[in-house]
């Protein structure tokens, strides 16, 4: 690992699972970490909180938290925890503290503070509005699908998307204002294209601030292909999605993976539809730095079986440390 006399800082952005692994990794160097959180999810345990208790999205957040948290291990796992019967069933503990707290503080980014407090957090989770709001894609058609829940489980229309916005329009949260401006790095991680990345960049004000950093900005591409929404992509295809909302060169480095997973494990996915995302033809691509490496994680990765999402969720994942190593020493 390498030193350095100044702390990076580096402001990082995306949804849950993705943001997860970059901040597990992060953690562990000499650096400031932001963390930029998706505010759209109501899918779950989180949008049955959204819809009975009228509160903010907690899911997303609260992976974050635990990713920078350095309390015990009981206590991360207790924010993780998942109910499998009764009442509470399908519900993250974490999930209902952070709802709680919101409650109790009367408002979501005080409830952060408390929850970061509590759980002995390196760095700071920002969500990137703190006004409630919706995904809503329109298709060429002119159908509108409603709701990130929706969107992410639409295996079918998307090949025919023809923009995503946010109803009603959100502001960007102002404490992400100043992160942005202190940044060295700022990180767009991997995760669900429509539902995870993008719409941190439809809140009014982030692509703007990106815009007028100095910063290095450092796209990771995800592993696989979505069906009906990713297929076939390769990476120039992942870069256009992202630059028509974010805008055209400012993404400055991508860092992709160029190792395939064991033939067994790769033949799961290609039964439903994904498949590995390929380089192209990117060296044509001009303005961008690309740094292809091998970055599967070769650990099995502990499926919660309470998860009502968790066969949706992909086992090929990127090495968090590997992944961390390359982002610091750009």
């Amino acid at each position: 690992m390498k030193t350095s006399k100044r702390k990076q800082k580096i402001v990082t952005i995306g949804g849950g699972s993705g943001s997860f692994m970059v901040l597990t990794g992060l953690k562990k160097y000499p650096v400031d970490l932001s963390a930029v959180v998706t505010m759209t999810d109501d899918g779950g345990s989180t949008g049955m909180l959204r819809d009975e208790m009228g509160v903010l999205p907690p899911g997303d957040v609260r992976q974050c938290l635990v990713a920078l948290s350095y309390s015990s291990k009981t206590l991360r796992d207790l924010f993780n925890y998942r109910y499998g019967a009764g009442g509470l069933n399908g519900h993250s503990f974490g999930n209902i503290f952070i709802s709680t707290l919101e409650k109790i503080t009367g408002g979501f980014d005080t409830a952060l503070i408390e929850a970061s407090r509590i759980l002995r957090i390196k760095g700071y989770v920002l969500p990137v509005t703190l006004k409630s709001t919706r995904l809503v894609a329109v298709l060429n058609n002119g159908k509108e699908v409603f709701g990130e829940k929706n969107i992410y489980c639409n295996k079918g229309d998307f090949c025919n998307l023809k923009k995503l916005y946010l109803k009603p329009a959100a502001q960007l949260n102002p404490k992400i204002i100043p992160a942005i401006k202190k940044a060295d790095k700022i990180v767009i991680n991997p995760g669900d294209l429509y539902s995870s990345l993008i719409p941190n960049f439809l809140v009014r004000g982030l692509r703007e601030e990106i815009a007028k950093s100095k910063a290095k900005v450092i796209f990771v591409v995800n592993l696989m292909t979505k069906p009906g929404q990713t297929d076939n992509f390769s990476l120039g295809e992942y870069i256009n999605s992202v630059e028509k909302y974010l805008g055209k060169g400012i993404i400055k480095y991508v860092i992709f993976n160029t190792e395939v997973p064991e033939a067994k494990l790769l033949k799961k996915y290609t039964q439903h539809g994904e498949g590995l995302v390929v380089p192209g033809d990117y060296k044509k691509i001009n303005g961008i730095n690309f740094i292809g490496k091998k970055l599967l994680s070769h650990k099995t990765p502990k499926i919660d079986k309470n998860d009502v999402l968790a066969a949706e969720r992909s086992v090929i994942r990127h090495d968090s440390d590997k992944l961390a190593k390359i982002i610091y020493n750009i």
